[in-house]
């Protein structure tokens, strides 16, 4: 049986508050908070994954440290953009 799309929000916003370092906690978290509901199924898909990645890998990439993978780099840049206003 496929999540619920709820759920899978509810679940991906609990992900985003539970990260291994703080920063990416906050960062994450306000994304998740401000962004998920308008996300369309292949958009959450994807933020989906980017939760799989090390979280120092996720801070070096949106703030800018290094480059990172194409597939990301859209969505970071609004993570990033969520600090930035």
């Amino acid at each position: 049986m496929s999540e619920k799309p709820e759920n899978r929000i509810k679940r991906l916003k609990m992900r985003s508050m539970r990260r291994g370092i703080k920063e990416m906690d906050i960062i994450l978290s306000a994304y998740a908070g401000r962004e998920l509901e308008r996300m369309d199924d292949a958009q959450i898909t994807l933020y989906d994954a980017l939760l799989d990645e090390n979280d120092q890998d996720l801070y070096s990439w949106v703030t800018g440290q290094t480059m990172a993978p194409p597939q990301f780099r859209d969505l970071l840049a609004n993570i990033a953009q969520t600090f930035q206003k």
